[in-house]
């Protein structure tokens, strides 16, 4: 008799427990569709942040490039650290120190009064965005129950949040145009105040894995070794690695390339952020329609994202170096940038459901690490390559030049992967799946 109450009581603290984690995770969804959609990217920020640099800390544009190369060579620094931070305090208190760390670098950015102390800021926001991107969508991960929908649920929790950051994006970019000529520190100060809020929202989560075990420094580099070997055995793992390298880079070179564009047609600066709104609201539309994408073009999908982009980058080029009257080359370069964007917010959620396919959430940490130093390392690379050629050259032929070679790169990778992505699980031999 006493032994079946004990065992009642095992199963109803079983049940309980269960009940609570349900919760939690039922919890988890429904914070990270408000907070995704305002901690996706920074607000008010990349509409003016050109201009803000240039005109505000009298860089270069050369200057510019190197900033987010260097971003993104600190985030292939901050990795490791990062990783081992992660499995030291867990998922939901490395996001919220995330939270905080990228709200400080807005700060800096503000206040800083040199190109030295902007890099520090850049310290600051790399290391930010390597936790939030190593955790945040793995958290939601976490939280979507166990069952052969379970990508497509991720995809659509995460692809509609991402959209309606983009809508808002579009807003904040209007408001942050003409705010910019009111004065320009407004809407870095309101892309601040939007950090805080977000880093207050992040405290609303729950841990759903429970205390990560206590590991030395030494095991955590040891760990991280024998993943990296692992993970590279993988042919499908190691295409999607330097095929998302690659587009990333190409995606950051246009990110900045385009306001030179605009200032070398002449484009009033007071225009920028109406025509990044319209194309941040447009990118949101797409990515809200991402599995859309991903069912019509199926193992094609990124083929359909990756050679759009990148012939609109030569095509740009070609209408600055034919020179062509305004009323005709305006409406045309709009039309390019429209293309950029709408292959940039579906590709974002669509890599990494295909990192995540068949593996757990161990493996996801892994893999996201394997993929944040592989892909901060040849972009950095690839953007301060840019920036050298942009300081020997002239827009409209480091345009040319950067859309040739990456052409010539892409078209090879994809012949490549057509036999190791986008093939049924089945169809993978064992080492393929980790």
């Amino acid at each position: 008799m006493e032994i079946e109450t004990r065992e009642l009581e095992k199963i109803t603290n079983e049940t309980v427990t269960d009940k609570k984690t349900k919760n939690k995770k039922e919890k988890n969804i429904q914070i990270y569709k408000t907070y995704r959609t305002f901690s996706y990217d920074l607000l008010f920020y990349y509409a003016i942040i050109y201009l803000f640099l240039t005109i505000e800390k009298k860089i270069t544009a050369t200057q510019v490039l190197q900033f987010d190369a260097f971003y993104i060579l600190f985030k292939f620094l901050a990795q490791i650290p990062s990783t081992i931070l992660i499995q030291k305090v867990g998922k939901r208190k490395s996001i919220i120190i995330a939270n905080f760390i990228v709200a400080v670098h807005a700060l800096v950015i503000i206040l800083a009064p040199n190109f030295t102390y902007l890099l520090i800021s850049q310290v600051l926001c790399a290391m930010g965005f390597v936790i939030k991107a190593t955790c945040e969508t793995d958290l939601l991960y976490d939280s979507i129950e166990h069952n052969e929908k379970r990508g497509a649920t991720f995809a659509k929790i995460d692809g509609k949040a991402t959209a309606n950051h983009y809508y808002i994006e579009g807003i904040s970019a209007v408001v942050s145009g003409f705010l910019f000529v009111l004065n320009p520190y407004i809407p870095m100060i309101l892309c601040f105040l939007i950090l805080l809020s977000v880093l207050i929202i992040s405290t609303k989560f729950e841990d759903i894995q429970g205390k990560p075990p206590k590991r030395k420094v030494r095991d955590e580099f040891r760990n991280l070794k024998y993943s990296f070997r692992n993970i590279l055995k993988s042919k499908r793992l190691k295409s999607l690695l330097i095929f998302n390298s690659l587009m990333v880079a190409i995606i950051k070179i246009l990110q900045n390339l385009r306001n030179t564009v605009l200032l070398e047609v002449g484009m009033p600066e007071k225009y920028f952020g109406v025509i990044f709104a319209i194309l941040g609201i447009i990118s949101g539309i797409s990515t809200k329609n991402q599995d859309r994408i991903h069912k019509k073009y199926r193992n094609k999908t990124l083929t359909f994202l990756a050679i759009p982009t990148i012939i609109s980058c030569l095509l740009l080029g070609v209408v600055l170096i034919l020179k062509v009257e305004t009323k005709i080359s305006i409406p045309i370069i709009l039309i390019l940038f429209t293309i950029q964007y709408i292959m940039k917010g579906p590709y974002y959620v669509l890599i990494k459901r295909y990192f995540n396919n068949f593996t757990n959430s161990e493996k996801r940490i892994k893999i996201a690490t394997v993929n944040n130093l592989v892909e901060n390392l040849i972009a950095s690379t690839l953007i301060f390559g840019s920036s050298f050629i942009l300081d020997i050259m002239p827009i409209d032929y480091t345009l040319i030049t950067i859309g040739g070679i990456s052409i010539i790169l892409t078209t090879l990778l994809l012949k490549y992967m057509e036999k190791t992505v986008g093939l049924k699980m089945e169809q993978y031999s064992k080492k393929e799946i980790l």
